[in-house]
């Protein structure tokens, strides 16, 4: 089964005044690193970031118009993957403790996909899909600028897949980045 994965990181990041929060550090990488090497590490063979900036292996795209909604993301991103991939993992940026969960949510694959569920709460920006499934989906609304993830989700047949507790937990504020020892990089010491 080949996957690749969309990395959501283009957002506007309002609740935390602005800041770049793909940037945010927690411990020695940042928020964005992170996901990166988790989707690595769960072998996927090709990472789109969709956002202003990505990883050296990477392939960065924007959504048009920029912040046009995590929908309109999915499509850009989905617009610059290779064909051929049987699954697409699609998720934010912002969650330091997912790297756990997704070698073995990947490969729970049943139906057009899964979504992650955490504590029992549905993650709508943690889910895999068939890319047929998820290609198909989005063709079918009416409009991918500001549109809802839900109402992309309830174009597909996703199975619901238990996470570890607190494995899709974010930083959108600046309670959440303090909780998980975020920074900005800025902050961030050098070792010299």
């Amino acid at each position: 089964m080949v996957v690749d994965a969309l990395i959501l990181a283009g957002g506007r990041s309002s609740r935390l005044g602005g800041s770049v929060k793909q940037k945010l550090r927690v411990g020695n990488a940042s928020l964005l690193d992170r996901t990166v090497d988790a989707v690595r590490a769960a072998g996927v063979r090709h990472v789109v970031v969709v956002g202003d900036g990505g990883p050296d292996g990477t392939t960065v795209v924007r959504e048009d118009p920029v912040f046009g909604g995590p929908v309109a993301a999915i499509a850009a991103g989905l617009d610059v993957l290779p064909a051929d991939a049987d699954v697409v993992l699609v998720l934010a940026c912002d969650m330091p403790g997912i790297a756990p969960a997704l070698p073995g949510f990947v490969r729970s694959i049943a139906g057009d996909g899964v979504v992650a569920v955490d504590r029992g709460r549905r993650q709508q920006l943690v889910f895999a899909a068939r890319a047929r499934a998820l290609r198909a989906a989005v063709a079918v609304l009416p409009t991918v600028v500001d549109a809802s993830v839900r109402s992309l989700l309830e174009q597909l047949d996703l199975t619901d897949v238990a996470v570890p507790d607190g494995a899709t937990d974010d930083i959108d504020t600046w309670d959440d980045a303090a909780r998980f020892g975020a920074v900005p990089p800025e902050h961030v010491r050098s070792a010299t």
